[in-house]
């Protein structure tokens, strides 16, 4: 029988009754024997012993149960006005509030509700399931907000407080949230942070608690604290790598570095096994796996023993080169771009290296470098290893515009048409126009990229120019062939040279001053321009530290009634140097002479001329140097140029004071006197093809008619 606890007292009577008619302690007798029975043994009226029940105190288990008669005789009298009628007995109840009808309700009809409730329902593709849209509040300014405080414990002894800040999602909330269930979300998702980052670092036993905490005071009433307990720091025991053995023997532990008794680090761990299988591929061992490393923590002693599994593979050396897909090269095109010789030691760098020249050359879509076992085996027990080369063609058409503006020059645009494959393998087709306001012209080029060698690049260029500059006016008709061997920004060369041949008609205006006057003159020149430098700087678009030197060499002769030989030489040295993380100093110094040939007798466009951005900025184009008597330059035959420029970087964007000077000589050797100095400032954008420069220059001490100011825009540093 299932027992209940009773409390009467305060009932009315009437309510009473309602509870014991409820309960069944006033059912008749016949009903009760048979609720009894029902909880008794099966075919007996007397209940048997109920089972202990459990959660009640032992000493209320042991108590007899109150029989049926004694609760009756517990229960309080009940009132005489029992047989009174109910509304008597209870209080009146309040009169019942009409309810308006329902508007345009239709007449309750019981034939006709019988008839609806016997219709057959809708089909379910006929149901509105257009879920009903409440009204948002817009721009509600009274919603709730919650600010908080974020406290962190145990981290900063170990040295995780920064990284946890970092990536703490109560940091990351800004102090702000809708609730305090939010809250407490965020504070237990940095428990797990909190954990995470020091198992990371070692503490295999750490642990971390969030509380919130009101803080009436200020203007956080909430502070969130992560409570982190590090517990004690485990170190590796013992460090066994499971390989078969490598060449030389000590490959994988050389780049394994982790020791007995360090720090179990996580960021330290990964490191060392990407080492392994960086060096691995790049010592001759293309197909090595790193397998998944295994700690074993021992609680007594706070050690890990470490395990790594290492699949080698077989050694390699390059083997042949093959072509899959839509091919753009044929293998013998591909193997000029190596820089590696067939049955050298395989190196993914090597293979890196070629991948990145493929792409360079814009014909792909997509291509890729993947070595090949073949199971041949070298006579030193190595494997041929195969490079397969899959490749698919990409739009060989290309057109481009560029232009640019600075004082003396003006404007100038140039747009080019280029087919990089019209002759295969890499024989390209270029033609160019030219418009602005000081130069128009155009120009068709064949260049042969790679030719017979990496970067070693043959063209021919024939081109017609109209030039109206500040010393002369010219038409000038062009025919030269230039073989080059150039740095690229992926192979940045230490050695770099061209050499070729130039055949020139030109119709150039010149001051006579024989006559007093200027005239036209047409020269026919026949020129090889020679080059050489040297590269030891650290970046070939923007240089921080090293220098560079390019000497320029060109046999010339001028033809004009007679045949005058002469030569043209130019120096120039750049020097780059670091001064902090962020300034770098550089300077520049060229020097340039004209031996063999008296200046008037040479063409107007072969002098020497100085000022502009790219010589010596705050000046105009060719302003610099001495000037015929109707006051425009007439160039020299010797000049020399410095500049010293602090190259201060901040993120993508620069500072650059510089200070300049030079000057244009009549004599054949630079004076080193009369240098005219120019100053200004300029802004970098760096941009990952290289810095986009803007300089503002002035003259010091300016003379009459010298330019007041000058601005230049362009790419790349100045020099």
């Amino acid at each position: 029988m299932a027992r209940s606890h009773w409390k009467v007292r305060g009932i009315p009577g009437v309510r009473l009754l309602i509870l014991l008619l409820a309960s069944g302690a006033l059912v008749p007798g016949a009903a009760r024997a048979q609720i009894d029975g029902a909880a008794g043994q099966p075919g007996q009226g007397a209940p048997a012993e109920d089972p202990p029940e459990p959660g009640r105190p032992a000493e209320q288990r042991d108590r007899p149960i109150v029989s049926d008669a004694e609760f009756s005789e517990a229960l309080p009298q009940l009132s005489d006005d029992m047989d009174a009628p109910l509304e008597q007995m209870a209080p009146p109840a309040p009169p019942l509030t009409p309810v308006d009808p329902i508007p345009d309700a239709p007449p309750l009809d019981e034939a006709g509700a019988e008839a609806e409730i016997a219709a057959p329902l809708p089909p379910l593709e006929q149901f509105d399931t257009t879920p009903i849209a409440e009204p948002v509040a817009a721009n509600d300014a009274a919603a709730v907000e919650i600010r908080y405080a974020t406290r962190v414990t145990g981290l900063d002894e170990i040295g995780l407080d920064d990284e946890f800040r970092d990536l703490s999602a109560l940091e990351d909330g800004d102090g702000v949230a809708a609730n305090a269930a939010i809250i407490g979300a965020r504070a237990r998702e940095d428990e797990g942070l909190a954990v995470r980052l020091m198992k990371s670092i070692g503490y295999y036993d750490a642990t971390a608690t969030s509380t919130l905490e009101q803080t009436p005071q200020g203007d956080r009433p909430v502070t969130a604290t992560v409570a982190a307990v590090p517990g004690p720091l485990y170190r590796f025991g013992e460090i066994r790598v499971e390989a078969d053995p490598t060449v030389p023997p000590t490959l994988i532990a050389d780049n394994l570095k982790l020791r007995t008794g360090e720090p179990i680090d996580a960021v330290r761990v990964q490191a060392a096994e990407a080492a392994v299988s960086v060096a691995l591929p790049q010592n001759g061992y293309p197909f090595a796996e790193v397998g998944q490393r295994d700690i074993l923590l021992d609680e007594a002693t706070r050690t890990g023993d470490y395990t790594l599994p290492v699949t080698i593979g077989p050694r390699g050396r390059f083997g042949a080169i093959r072509t899959e897909g839509d091919a753009v090269f044929a293998p013998g095109h591909i193997d000029v771009l190596t820089r590696f010789d067939r049955a050298d030691l395989y190196d993914s760098r090597k293979v890196d290296d070629l991948r990145d020249a493929l792409i360079a050359t814009s014909l792909f879509s997509t291509v890729s470098v993947e070595p090949v076992k073949t199971g041949q085996t070298n006579p030193d027990g190595t494997e041929a290893v195969d490079l397969l080369v899959r490749q698919v063609k990409g739009p060989p058409r290309t057109l481009a515009a560029e232009g640019g503006y600075s004082t003396g020059q003006g404007v100038r645009a140039e747009v080019s048409w280029t087919h990089r494959n019209l002759f295969p393998p890499e024989g390209a087709l270029i033609l160019t126009g030219i418009a602005g306001t000081q130069e128009q012209g155009a120009s068709a080029t064949f260049r042969r990229s790679n030719a017979g060698r990496r970067d070693r690049t043959f063209q021919v260029i024939a081109s017609a120019l109209r030039s109206d500059v500040e010393a002369f006016t010219g038409l000038t008709g062009t025919l030269s062939a230039r073989v080059s061997y150039d740095s690229t920004p992926i192979w940045q060369k230490k050695l770099t040279y061209a050499y070729g041949v130039e055949l020139v008609g030109t119709s150039e205006d010149r001051f006579d001053f024989a006559r007093n006057a200027r005239e036209r003159g047409v020269y026919f020149i026949a020129a090889v321009p020679l080059f050489a430098g040297w590269d030891q700087s650290d970046n070939l678009l923007n240089p921080t530290r090293g220098w560079r030197l390019k000497l320029n060499l060109s046999p010339e002769t001028s033809v004009r009634g007679a045949a005058r030989p002469y030569a043209r030489a130019m120096v120039e040295g750049t020097v780059y140097q670091p001064v902090t993380d962020s300034i770098v100093l550089a300077g520049r110094a060229r020097f340039g002479t004209i031996q063999g040939i008296d200046r008037n007798d040479l063409a107007p466009s072969r002098r020497y001329y100085a000022g502009g951005g790219g010589s010596v900025r705050g000046f105009g184009y060719q302003e610099l140097g001495p000037r015929a008597p109707d006051g425009r330059p007439i160039g020299g035959r010797s000049f020399n140029e410095f500049a010293v420029e602090a190259r201060y970087r901040f993120g993508n964007f620069g500072i650059v004071p510089f200070l300049d000077a030079g000057q244009v000589y009549e004599e054949s050797l630079p004076q080193l006197s009369r240098l005219r100095f120019g100053a200004g400032i300029g802004g970098r954008f760096y941009t990952n093809f290289g810095p986009m420069r803007l300089d503002i220059a002035t003259p010091i001490a300016r003379k009459p008619g010298e330019s007041k100011v000058a601005l230049y825009i362009s790419i790349g540093q100045a020099f």
